[in-house]
């Protein structure tokens, strides 16, 4: 097969895992608590991790790639879970789905960043108009002042957008289900205690859809997901198939409908739209 087109293939597949991951988190946070969950996923995440590295013989790590293995970590395995977890306390996964469209420009950015690139003018043109797009929608809502649900989403997409550039670049030399795994085999001996600390004293209140969620964000989404997601990133191009996290806020919209019951008001759709446009824009003038 063509390594363009498995890269797209493979994005596309990662694309898919994610876009069910703030659905699924909102379902569990109203068993877990956010910090619980987030330790709890990563360390389910990460023995999977390591008995894949142990069956499947991975590549290990330089001392050089520590740096760049913990920076993985705290972006996508404790930042982006542990915020949007935070996030999804106060406010629903379709609304928090409507700053994934500045997820493509966050990646893009510190992908600028880190591979010291000079985008052109109209890169940060389209780039600011993306936050006023989001800000506006806030604004519109009634909101005087950001809600505690908005700030850690736009934390979380920050968190999200470093882990995946710095994971993207790492693992084309590791391979891409070789870097979340040492991720998360580098950040158990963390969070297995966290999440033994954590635990609920009692799981007679926790209801299916709060476990199924727990089930999905630790297997899939911190973990499956990112399997394809680094592989199509290292075999197509960050900036290429980058360009498919634009898809994900719809597939995730529909989830939101679907599964949770979740409404979709017109705004929220209209919004995503205009952030998508101005993605796009950046991206071409990056």
């Amino acid at each position: 097969m063509d390594k363009t087109l498995a890269g797209w293939i493979n994005g596309f597949l990662g694309m898919l895992v994610f876009s069910a991951s703030l659905p699924a988190t909102r379902a569990a946070v109203a068993g877990f608590d956010p910090v619980f969950l987030t330790v709890a996923r990563a360390s389910i995440a990460a023995l999977l991790g390591a008995a894949m590295l142990m069956l499947l013989g991975g590549k290990r790590p330089g001392r050089d790639d520590l740096g760049s293995l913990a920076i993985v970590a705290l972006g996508v395995v404790v930042g982006f879970p542990l915020l949007t977890a935070l996030a999804l306390r106060h406010v629903t996964s379709a609304h928090s789905l409507v700053f994934i469209g500045l997820l493509p420009l966050a990646t893009a950015s510190f992908a600028v960043l880190r591979g010291g690139e000079r985008p052109r003018p109209l890169f940060w043109l389209f780039s600011g108009m993306g936050s006023l797009c989001v800000a506006g929608y806030a604004l519109a809502q009634g909101i005087d002042r950001p809600a505690a649900g908005d700030l850690a989403m736009l934390a979380a997409i920050v968190a999200c957008g470093l882990g995946y550039a710095e994971g993207a670049t790492l693992s084309r030399r590791l391979g891409g289900w070789q870097v979340i795994s040492w991720a998360l085999v580098l950040s158990l001996p963390v969070m297995l205690p966290l999440a033994l600390y954590t635990m609920p004293g009692s799981w007679d209140g926790v209801a299916g859809p709060a476990w199924a969620g727990l089930a999905y964000v630790s297997v899939f989404s911190m973990l499956i997901g990112f399997v394809f997601w680094y592989r199509g990133l290292a075999l197509g191009g960050v900036a290429t198939v980058g360009q498919l996290q634009l898809l994900q806020p719809f597939f995730g919209f529909a989830l939101a409908a679907l599964l949770l019951g979740e409404a979709v008001s017109p705004a929220m759709l209209a919004v995503t739209l205009a952030v998508i446009g101005c993605v796009a824009g950046a991206k071409r003038f990056a």
